[in-house]
């Protein structure tokens, strides 16, 4: 809950009460706000590094009734490499997105993977020249599987207010999200527990709750 989300405030207000501490839902709120985007810089530095296949998608949000488009990157593990929420849906907006990425990743991929929209092409000959690109629909699937724990939180919300929620919200809640997103194909069930084990110790680092 890394921002402005009322209804995810009141369940910890709740969660909190049930263990005798009594806080309101606004100051939970006003925590999430704190300390959320702090919370996220700091597992994006202690992640493994990216992978080099990076799958692009876009979805549409209404934010106070107008469309915006969410643009999102993750690489071929599933792991959220960055969004941006943007008004457009064309060239400039795909280079922004493309340009953000290469200054946080330090590195271009080997490999782009997109939907059909020609804007992603059109962005990628300018800023990432000589990169391979896919436009295909099915390899995309791991990019567009990455929007629906979105999906999910915007009907909590009951849709964002404004595009500076969304983006910090989104921004933080995907990289808090990182650690926990686990593999279950092709893990035994010790090695997914395993896994889980070392999401909740560096979750509890980063709290400070070690």
């Amino acid at each position: 809950m890394p921002c402005g989300c009322i209804s995810a405030s009141r369940m910890v207000e709740e969660l909190l009460a049930a263990r005798g501490i009594i806080v309101s839902h606004e100051t939970a709120r006003q925590w999430a706000r704190k300390f959320g985007q702090q919370f996220a810089r700091h597992i994006r530095r202690r992640l493994p590094r990216a992978g080099d296949k990076w799958h692009f998608d876009e979805v549409v949000l209404k934010i106070s009734g107008v469309k915006h488009w969410l643009w999102r990157a993750v690489d071929q593990t599933g792991m959220v490499l960055d969004v941006l929420v943007q008004r457009r849906r064309d060239k400039q907006a795909a280079k922004r997105l493309q340009r953000k990425l290469l200054k946080r990743q330090m590195r271009p991929p080997s490999v782009m993977i997109t939907d059909k929209l020609a804007s992603y092409g059109a962005a990628k000959r300018e800023v990432m020249p000589g990169i391979e690109h896919r436009q295909h629909k099915r390899p995309n699937n791991r990019a567009e599987n990455s929007h629906q724990p979105t999906r999910r939180r915007e009907r909590q919300m009951k849709q964002f207010k404004s595009v500076g929620q969304a983006q910090r919200f989104l921004s933080a809640h995907d990289q808090i999200n990182n650690p926990f997103h686990l593999r279950r194909a092709h893990v035994t069930a010790a090695e997914h527990r395993a896994s889980r084990g070392q999401s909740f110790h560096l979750w509890a680092e980063i709290c400070g709750i070690g």
